[in-house]
């Protein structure tokens, strides 16, 4: 079976591999956050926010026809780009291509090493909280 998951991950990959600096790449991300769709209010609630992550992030995720869709939203810009990324690789995606498909794109763009330790915490917090989905959904 072909991985979605994988396939999204290497274009992700490709796209980071035009820009020469962090700077461009960080501009990227950020202008990616800044495209994410409009995420409803009342969904800004509690039991919808990500423990583990600085700044405040809310994410959702609903399960149709097989597939798992998540909405999310971070009062940082950084965050919120960061969200569109895993929104990209992950959002309507099958469950279990969601678990078979390590995480491999934070390594191959260096995510952790360019981001300060309390992002990548936060970045690991959500690939934690959309795993979890992923797991509970598969189940």
């Amino acid at each position: 079976m072909s991985s979605e998951v994988r396939a999204a991950q290497q274009e992700v990959i490709e796209e980071f591999a035009l820009f020469d600096d962090w700077m461009d790449r960080y501009q990227y991300i950020i202008d990616m956050g800044r495209r994410l769709p409009e995420f409803p209010d009342e969904l800004r609630i509690d039991e919808n926010l990500i423990r583990g992550c600085q700044s405040q992030v809310w994410f959702v995720a609903e399960q149709r026809d097989g597939r798992l869709y998540f909405q999310a939203i971070s009062d940082a810009a950084i965050v919120s780009g960061l969200i569109a990324i895993l929104l990209r690789l992950y959002s309507g995606r099958d469950p279990r291509d969601i678990l078979d498909s390590p995480p491999d794109f934070v390594e191959a763009l260096q995510l952790q090493s360019h981001l300060s330790p309390t992002r990548s915490n936060g970045l690991g917090s959500m690939l934690d909280a959309i795993r979890r989905f992923a797991a509970e959904a598969a189940a």
